[in-house]
């Protein structure tokens, strides 16, 4: 019983402070009924705004439609949530504050009346004792009289009221030890009851879940950019990916003979409007019509975002050991059996890109883009490796390889992809009249056209981007610089090309042009430059140029 009675107090301090803690775990106001509780519950407050968010933009949103979804699951919750915490209240809060507030203070309490009482005996019994001492008798012979009777009755009595006290504290103490299991019992109570919570909840949550999923996935306006091509096309049941088969139809419309396509940067905020406009499969054909470039630029950004290249890491060991053969009919047959292996969805997209990237070099006496330069731009974007190391070795290197694979593909694209091909897959897009930057051409000429003719009519829609370069080529024609049928353009290099990152030139031979004249390369130089160049170049004196990466 002393071992319980020291018990008693540190079971009382614990029994409290759980109380307290648990009280406070508690997001309803203690002590009410459901409905008041529930109209100050956070969850109640969240579902209702919810509910109204919902109501204000309308199931014909997505966004409207999770709203509604998740607010009625929210409220599901909050219901939930409310008889758990009336059940948790009842069955382990309530009975907490009766053990720390109301069963030890009790027995507590008894403790000290006892001691009250064994006090009042010891009195009593003193009392007696000197009563006796006074009259005279010995120690052995009671006190005689009416006083002295009092005086053993009191005591009597004070000892009778000391047992029955100590009886009563006995037995709640014995109590207290038998029904230490049922106060245990208590914080299995809460387990079970949080249990239970937690499952109803769950099985709320997981009947809630595929109706929001079912919604986002009949939802057909999702980003394409960054997002894997299988997820894309599944999505929009397409079988060319949107951005691809957007930018190459604009393109067909209005770039084909813009100098430089995929080369020349575009502005920033012009690509970040057109990448946005084209995740949301919103696409205004008649203001990009204006901007060629910005149309590439989408292009080979969504190009480089995907998170696998659209030739595939699993093939890029056979396209690189493909480029490396030296015989061009091996090297050849080797490429096409990798394109063989593609999986359907990247073989269709690679088809449709390589078949446009075909026609646009129809047109690299105007446009500058052959099938090496094109291959410069665009390859890198179309296949890498899956773990990038060291970038410069990568773009040095690799790069060059992935030139070796794209430029074939270009320059018999009809080997590797017989037949005739629709761009306009889905017949979306219109046919603007393009408004170059300060001239205005309406058809493009056919790669066939007569040389003058081509050249009066490059003449009238070159834009004012090009601009520099017109300078420079009377310049040099001034100062007999160019070449008999020499093609300046922005930023070739003289006799070879390069990689993305301004790797060694690869020595080839100049590739003749229909009149049988050596091309030759220009890079473009500053304005600012040209009167210092004219006056420091002695006129009718040739004079070799190197291009310096990033000079």
């Amino acid at each position: 019983l002393l071992q319980v009675e020291k018990r008693l107090e540190l079971v009382k301090q614990v029994s409290h402070s759980t109380h307290k803690k648990l009280t406070a775990c508690l997001q309803g106001q203690q002590g009410v009924d459901a409905d008041k509780r529930s109209k100050k519950l956070p969850l109640t407050t969240l579902a209702q705004c919810l509910t109204e968010g919902s109501a204000v933009l309308g199931d014909d949103s997505l966004l409207g439609k999770m709203l509604r979804l998740c607010g009625e699951a929210e409220d599901k919750l909050a219901q939930e949530l409310i008889q758990f915490e009336l059940q948790v209240e009842r069955d382990v809060i309530e009975p907490l504050f009766v053990l720390a507030e109301v069963e030890i203070p009790n027995i507590q309490k008894q403790r000290k009346h006892l001691a009250k009482l064994v006090l009042d005996m010891d009195s009593s019994r003193t009392r007696w004792q000197q009563s006796a001492k006074s009259s005279g008798l010995s120690s052995n012979l009671q006190p005689s009289g009416a006083k002295a009777d009092a005086l053993r009755e009191e005591m009597e009595e004070a000892a009778n009221r000391v047992e029955i006290c100590r009886d009563q504290l006995s037995a709640d103490m014995y109590s207290f030890v038998a029904k230490e299991i049922d106060y245990a019992n208590y914080f299995q109570t809460l387990i079970e009851v949080q249990a239970e919570y937690h499952r109803k909840s769950l099985a709320l949550l997981q009947n809630v879940l595929p109706q929001i999923k079912a919604q986002q996935e009949a939802w057909m306006e999702k980003p394409s950019f960054g997002k894997p091509l299988e997820e894309h096309l599944a999505v929009s049941g397409r079988e060319i990916a949107f951005p691809v088969e957007a930018c190459v139809t604009m393109l067909l419309e209005c770039g084909m003979q813009e100098e430089g396509l995929f080369r020349v940067a575009p502005s920033a905020s012009k690509l970040k409007k057109l990448k946005a406009a084209l995740d949301c499969c919103v696409v205004d054909v008649q203001e990009y019509s204006a901007d060629p470039h910005a149309i590439a630029g989408a292009l080979k950004s969504y190009l480089r975002e995907l998170p696998e290249p659209l030739m595939t890491f699993e093939l890029y060991e056979e396209w690189i050991q493909a480029s490396n053969i030296p015989e061009q009919e091996k090297r050849l047959q080797a490429l096409w059996n990798a394109c063989e292996k593609l999986p359907k969805a990247n073989y269709n997209n690679i088809r449709y890109l390589i078949k446009f990237l075909a026609k646009l070099t129809e047109y690299q006496d105007m446009n500058k883009m052959t099938p090496s330069n094109v291959a410069i731009v665009l390859g890198p974007n179309l296949l890498w490796p899956q773990a990038e190391g060291n970038i410069t070795e990568m773009m040095t290197t690799v790069s060059l390889q992935i030139v070796g694979i794209i430029e074939p593909l270009i320059q018999h694209a009809d080997w590797f992809f017989p037949g005739d091909i629709e761009f306009n897959v889905t017949g979306n897009y219109g046919s603007p009249m393009h408004v170059n930057h300060n001239a205005n051409y309406s058809s493009m000429p056919s790669p066939d056209m007569d040389h003058a003719d081509r050249k009066q009519h490059d003449q009238a829609r070159r834009p004012l981007s090009v601009a520099t370069d017109n300078m420079m080529l009377e310049f040099y024609k001034k100062d007999g610089l160019q070449e008999a049928g020499a093609h300046p353009t922005q930023g070739a290099l003289l006799g070879g090309h390069i990689g993305a990152a301004g790797g060694p030139a690869i020595p080839r031979q100049p590739v003749p042009n229909p009149a049988g004249h050596p091309r030759t390369l220009w890079t473009r130089l500053p304005a600012r430059l040209l009167p210092g160049l004219r006056s420091a170049v002695p006129s009718r004196r040739t004079f070799p140029v190197t291009m310096c990466t990033g000079k």
